[in-house]
This record gives structure tokens, sequence and C-alpha cells, in this order.
């Protein structure tokens, strides 16, 4: 069998369980999937989701069903990064529950030391290659 590329999710048994709203995107570190989404948008009536607790089953469903979106992956923020204004960073620590694109869950999770070394002094002057893993001790 072959294992996900995609992370699993914190507690499969609270999978529908979350606030149908959250933010969306943003902060650039990631601690924890707590679902994966497909958003439908009928032509007629309200758009709804369906969660998975799994990235897999999330995109075939994406793929089926009339008017869906590509998969989103709620995740929790621990804490992050905040960019209110072009390479103005903050960081931030406190929870935060958002949609992230599930292309952005090839970033590593966040440690100890990823935000940190973001907002290093010394950091790289590509700074999103410590996110990415490439450079940093987050690799």
């Amino acid at each position: 069998m072959e294992l996900s590329v995609y992370p699993k999710v914190k507690d499969p048994s609270m999978v529908g369980e979350y606030p149908a709203l959250a933010k969306a995107g943003g902060g650039y570190v990631w601690d924890e999937v707590l679902e994966y989404r497909v958003w439908c948008h009928p032509e007629e009536g309200d758009d709804y989701y369906y969660a998975f607790e799994d990235c897999e089953t999330a995109l075939e469903c994406s793929l089926e069903e009339c008017g869906a979106e590509s998969p989103l992956a709620l995740v929790l923020q621990k804490e992050y990064i905040d960019e209110s204004e072009p390479g103005e960073y903050v960081h931030v620590k406190e929870e935060r529950i958002t949609e992230w694109p599930i292309e952005f869950l090839g970033r590593p999770r966040r440690n100890e030391r990823t935000i940190p070394n973001f907002m290093s002094p010394d950091a790289p002057s590509n700074k999103l290659d410590i996110l990415r893993g490439t450079v940093g001790k987050n690799a």
C-alpha cells in the first residue's frame, strides 16, 4: 500500500466538526492538518463543502462533484508569521485555523526553530527557503 504524500489529520474523529468559516491562507507555517475540504458552488443554492480525513479522497471528490473546487487543507497554526506589508514580518504567538491550498503542505511542518530562523537577522536573503526546508535547521 502506498503511503499518502499528504499529512494525516490530527484527529480523524473531529473531521467535519470544525466551523465552516476559517481564515484563508497566510501565516507561512503549519502545525497540524485538521481536515481536508472540497468546497462546492452549485449554480443554484448555497455553497457547501465535504470534509475528509485524507487528501486522496478529497482529490477524488473534487474531480467527480459538479461545481467543486480543488481540495483545501484546514490547518491549525499554533503560531505564525504575519506579513501585513510586503517584506514586513511579525511573529504572532496565538492559535488560528485557516484554509490552505494543499500544495502549501509541501513545506515542512513548523518546528521550534522555523520562525526564529526566519526572523533572524542572519536569515538568507530569500527567507522562504527556510520555510521550504532547503536551508537552516528546519531542513
